[in-house]
């Protein structure tokens, strides 16, 4: 619609001019800190101070998490944050079920639009190693089978891989941290890919760096993750349906970007991204209205989602065919 943009970003901005700043004590005290919680900082810049913006809710209170942001960086996250050595219990249950049937369908699908938009980069995986980092029940590494792709995975759910040893490509998938298993320790993959992983991660920059340790020195990440800076969650505050129970960390282009280069890589393309509808033209809006969308969402990447490649070689870019894409420059640059 005409200037919902422009009340959403106004909204947005009067939110973040009101919301206090405090300690990550001062927060903690107010709301409580569970068994498996601890007051953090920012896991960007290191700032302990933050600003309380939304308290996400599930249905009939099931769970329940607040959302700061910081207020030197503009990283969104959740606080009190999850302690690394107990992850693993966000994921016990039916997780594996849930990444299966038709929602597994609806997901492969989108990996595929993902990929698509880098043109050649994800094509072709004959010849090349690739690496699920939380491959879930393995929907994708299924699809990187097809695709020719040499695939492994690693998962913290280990029902969930069991039921990815099942999949084609699946064979290769493993319990536990990438350096636990000597085949993925040993590096040297080309494609690693971060499935609606980067929401996960209680500590995202080593996370990145582990990773980028383990690319070939022509490698790439390629990253899919809810967007901080999306118009949704401008317009929705704490119903955001990026705002799920076991998302920890919410990242914007900007602040993705920032993760990134503190991980030392050195090129990053970042197209914004938009419906399966509207990037398979069957959107069922007229012309003129898609357009518009199109504009609105490509000012400031403001999608629902954010997608990502980053590249170990400043030069990987211009090698695909995506040096126009550039939003990192290399070093010499």
């Amino acid at each position: 619609m005409p200037a919902a943009a422009f009340v959403h970003e106004a909204r947005w901005r009067w939110r973040l001019f009101r919301a206090p700043v405090i300690t990550g004590a001062e927060h903690a005290a107010r709301v409580g800190v569970k068994d498996i919680e601890e007051v953090i900082g920012c896991s960007l810049c290191g700032e302990s101070k933050m600003q309380p913006l939304f308290t996400p809710e599930g249905r009939g209170g099931r769970w329940r998490y607040h959302v700061v942001r910081c207020p030197s960086c503009g990283f969104l996250y959740r606080h009190p944050g999850i302690r690394p050595e107990r992850l693993g219990e966000l994921y016990a249950g039916q997780y594996d079920k849930f990444l299966t049937g038709r929602y597994g369908r609806k997901r492969q699908r989108r990996y595929r639009m993902v990929m698509d938009a880098f043109g050649d980069l994800f094509a072709d995986g004959k010849g090349r190693r690739l690496l699920d980092f939380g491959c879930g029940a393995g929907l994708f590494l299924e699809l990187a089978h097809r695709r020719g792709f040499d695939g492994y995975g690693v998962d913290l759910s280990e029902s969930s891989i069991a039921r990815a040893r099942e999949r084609p490509g699946g064979q290769n998938a493993h319990f536990g941290a990438p350096l636990d298993v000597p085949e993925i320790a040993a590096g040297g993959f080309d494609v690693i890919t971060l499935w609606s992983v980067m929401a996960h991660l209680a500590r995202p920059v080593d996370d990145l760096q582990m990773l980028r340790g383990l690319l070939a020195p022509d490698g790439v990440l390629l990253i899919l993750t809810v967007n901080a800076n999306s118009l949704r969650l401008k317009a929705n505050g704490a119903d955001w349906n990026g705002f799920t129970p076991n998302h920890l960390k919410f990242f914007s282009p900007k602040t993705l970007e920032m993760a990134l280069k503190q991980a030392h890589f050195a090129a990053t393309v970042m197209p914004p991204m938009y419906t399966y509808e509207v990037e398979q033209g069957t959107a069922r809006i007229s012309p003129r209205d898609e357009r518009r969308l199109r504009r609105v969402i490509a000012r400031g990447n403001r999608g629902n989602m954010l997608r990502a490649a980053a590249f170990a070689d400043p030069d990987g870019p211009r090698r695909w065919g995506l040096a126009d894409q550039v939003t990192t420059p290399n070093a010499s640059a």
